[in-house]
């Protein structure tokens, strides 16, 4: 991990950095490779990311057609689904962006969304299967790599300390030899997912996490403060990455202040 920020903010103005910095790391991968790749997880996270992505009093520098969308786990659900996270980021973001700019085309092609197969929900090791296949197709044509490279995978973190589909104390956490693993027991329902391995989510340029609420603050102590390695979102350090926290105040308020960073 190159560096770790960790930032305490108002929750009115978690929306807003979090999108200044995907400005910022979209335009460098894009100069740098032609695409940005970024992954979502679900939760309140697509919300907060598109108060702040899709908003007509603030429009954004950013190239949207270059970016690709992935999911960093997903629920083994229809995509009409309010438990999908696809269709979270769909509704949340990818609708409200083409409609803010339909006009100048500047808006995420649907066939850049890489979700998980409809047809496959009902199985989750086959519906994990075709994820990892989807992924060396999008990422094994630009690059040999042994993990794929995310430009960004943006995160949540559970009270219990799970991310992505991760949860601690469970086999998944432990799996490196493959892009991605699935779940069929998982405590929090529903019961049945698939989800990016930790070596992937490692392997990143850039990893964000958001967490706000004061139901947070107690985990964010045992991550941050007391580095828990029993749970997973402790595990995530970038091998040769960034790694960024956004809090809001209430998230933050047993973290030490001695490794909060300015904006």
């Amino acid at each position: 991990m190159r560096s770790r920020k960790v930032y305490s903010l108002e929750k009115s103005k978690i929306s807003e950095s979090v999108c200044d910095l995907l400005e910022k790391l979209s335009a460098a991968a894009i100069k740098k490779s032609g695409h940005f790749m970024v992954a979502f997880s679900g939760g309140s996270l697509p919300e907060i990311v598109a108060q702040g992505l899709v908003n007509p009093e603030k429009k954004r520098d950013i190239d949207f057609t270059k970016w690709w969308i992935f999911f960093s786990d997903e629920r083994c659900v229809p995509h009409s689904s309010p438990d999908s996270n696809y269709n979270l980021v769909k509704t949340s973001i990818l609708d409200k962006l083409y409609q803010l700019n339909k006009d100048t085309k500047n808006y995420i092609p649907k066939e850049q969304v890489i979700k998980i197969n409809s047809k496959l929900v009902h199985d989750a090791e086959l519906a994990a299967d075709d994820y990892n296949s989807q992924l060396v197709k999008a990422f094994a044509s630009r690059e040999t790599v042994r993990y794929p490279v995310f430009d960004c995978i943006l995160l949540g973190v559970g009270p219990d300390g799970h991310t992505c589909s991760l949860f601690p104390h469970m086999p998944q956490l432990n799996v490196t030899d493959i892009w991605v693993t699935y779940i069929n027991n998982s405590p929090k329902p529903p019961s049945s997912r698939i989800t990016l391995t930790l070596p992937v989510v490692n392997d990143a340029h850039n990893v964000v996490f958001v967490a706000t609420g004061a139901s947070k603050d107690t985990i964010m102590d045992s991550i941050l403060n007391k580095n828990d390695k029993t749970l997973p979102s402790t595990n995530v350090n970038p091998i040769r990455g960034e790694l960024f926290w956004f809090l809001d105040k209430d998230a933050a308020k047993l973290v030490n202040p001695n490794i909060i960073s300015q904006l």
